[in-house]
């Protein structure tokens, strides 16, 4: 079922939770590929009802980012959900979710802002006020399906543990279930934005996982420095990559490590023929 507004979603939520069953939500920006898939096969497995929202959320994305050009399948992506059995896919615009002829603005507009530690590192610092903006519409989503699980990507790691940061503090009371990254066969994460990837492109982007798997390599084999295990990355990367960060931090609160243990994980952002791809492993 395709819904595009907020109170056709409250009327069937109110309706199901009337009948006792739990809903799992799994929130995504559409362009739907096998990761999310995977989320919503949990979804299903978790819960009695499960909804997908599908919103390209213009509040996350910088003045020079891909808002534009983000890719936008809706068809393809209810297509999808349906054969997965997704009892609702919620669909709104922009008007929808923020208000008609709304400035989408904190000067206007009331943003959900996590701690900045949490932000002012990997991903945060080069996308200022990318994380106010995943808050703001995870928890507008949170309110309007109210839901007992939501489901999320490894792949975003960063995300997870600062929408988890902000359950807690903030006391939503929703589980947030964690789902394994999905790969291609050839060990490139899924993402959306590989699509914008030529073949070769796709080709050049493995150096990403081919890092991380050589650093949780040499961690298992006894290097535990963190500068040692970042310094190995030198030997994957040519002209074709322009890598924006690679840190091994804890896994939970992010913190910077000096020394790589069992609760480290590697973190990677790096642009492909422009493309900014993103990945992770744990160290454990």
């Amino acid at each position: 079922m395709l819904l595009h507004r907020i109170e056709e979603v409250r009327e069937k939520i109110k309706q199901w939770k009337k009948e006792g069953l739990s809903v799992g939500l799994v929130p995504t920006m559409g362009a739907l590929h096998a990761g999310h898939l995977s989320l919503i096969k949990k979804a299903k497995e978790t819960c009695d009802k499960v909804v997908v929202s599908d919103f390209v959320n213009p509040i996350q994305f910088g003045p020079s980012e891909d808002f534009d050009k983000y890719p936008r399948t809706l068809d393809a992506d209810v297509n999808l959900c349906e054969n997965e059995g997704v009892d609702i896919v919620f669909a709104p615009s922009a008007n929808e979710m923020y208000g008609e002829g709304q400035r989408l603005s904190n000067d206007i507009l009331t943003y959900v802002c996590p701690p900045f530690f949490y932000v002012n590192t990997l991903c945060g610092k080069s996308r200022t006020g990318h994380f106010d903006g995943v808050c703001t519409v995870v928890l507008k989503l949170f309110n309007i399906v109210q839901p007992e699980y939501a489901f999320f990507g490894q792949k975003d790691a960063q995300q997870v543990i600062i929408i988890k940061k902000m359950v807690k503090d903030l006391n939503v009371p929703i589980q947030i279930i964690q789902c394994p990254i999905v790969r291609e066969d050839t060990g490139l994460a899924l993402s959306s934005r590989n699509k914008y990837l030529s073949e070769d492109g796709k080709k050049d982007a493995l150096v990403l996982s081919k890092i991380l798997n050589n650093i949780k390599s040499c961690y298992k084999n006894g290097i535990t420095d963190v500068d040692a295990l970042k310094e190995t990355a030198y030997n994957f990367l040519t002209d074709k990559h322009d890598m924006e960060y690679l840190e091994i931090v804890d896994k939970n609160t992010l913190e910077n490590k000096t020394k790589a243990d069992n609760n480290s994980i590697a973190l990677i952002a790096c642009r492909v023929e422009k493309v900014r791809l993103i990945d992770n492993i744990y160290l454990e």
